[in-house]
Formats: C-alpha cells, sequence, structure tokens
C-alpha cells in the first residue's frame, strides 16, 4: 500500500511486480530490443575475452531501479542463464546504490580535469555531435 499526500490508501496489486518485469522483457510494454540481462552479457561478450570473467563476476548495480525487490537475484539468475556453465556470475548490489550515479558524477565534476572534458554550447553547435566523440575519447 501507498499513501499519498492526502492521506488516501492505493493498493497496488501485480503492477509492483509487473513494472519491473519491463526490464528483463521490454516487449511486454511494445519495445523491441533486449533485456538488461541480455545487454549485461552482450556488453562483456564485447570486450576481451581475457576480461569477460572479470566482468561477469564483479558486476555493480547503481541507480533507484535497481532498489526493486527480487532485482539482484533475479538479475543474477537471469545472467547465469546466458553465460558459459564455467562463467562464475556476481552481480553485487551495494547498498547505497540508490544515489551511487549521482555521486559518481558529483566526484567526476569536482575533478580538475572535468573542464577539460567540457563542450559549450558554441562547440556543439558549431562542430555537431562527434565532436564530443573527439574531445572525450
Amino acid at each position: 500500500m501507498v499513501i499519498d499526500g492526502y492521506f488516501q490508501i492505493i493498493t497496488l496489486g501485480s503492477e509492483q511486480f509487473r513494472c519491473p518485469e519491463t526490464m528483463f522483457h521490454p516487449a511486454l510494454i511494445g519495445m523491441e530490443s533486449p533485456g538488461i540481462h541480455e545487454m549485461l552479457h552482450e556488453s562483456a561478450m564485447k570486450c576481451d575475452a581475457d576480461i569477460r570473467s572479470c566482468l561477469f563476476s564483479s558486476t555493480i548495480l547503481a541507480g533507484g531501479t535497481t532498489m526493486f525487490p527480487g532485482f539482484t537475484d533475479r538479475l543474477q539468475r537471469a545472467s547465469e542463464q546466458l553465460a558459459p556453465t564455467t562463467t562464475p556470475i556476481t552481480i553485487i548490489a551495494p547498498p547505497n546504490r540508490k544515489h551511487s550515479a549521482w555521486v559518481g558524477g558529483s566526484i567526476l565534476a569536482s575533478l580538475p580535469v572535468f573542464k577539460q572534458l567540457c563542450a559549450s554550447k558554441r562547440e556543439y553547435e558549431e562542430h555537431g555531435p562527434s565532436f564530443i566523440h573527439r574531445k572525450c575519447f
């Protein structure tokens, strides 16, 4: 149950489970894209074979969406089904992950090198999106 600002009780049914399920099966909401477990697997498989097992064994969750009850276990099971049987899968869910993307961005923005990575509106308009790739990578 959720109590809104007017002290009305709102009872949630299966919505509380269907919403996070769309991260694993985007087709449920009409999206033609892979689920989060498939994107995780595809990303690791695009890396050098030497580091894949390290990536699979140290996936760290970040962001409020990962706070759904059962999300960590579900991602673990779905990832294990896709990975080679000899590859250990470890999903790490830090308790402070709800704000970890913001904290990371805050740390990055406080570094002296950050201003060198930034592009002004004028630079972007003058050179276009490819300018960002040239400047940052």
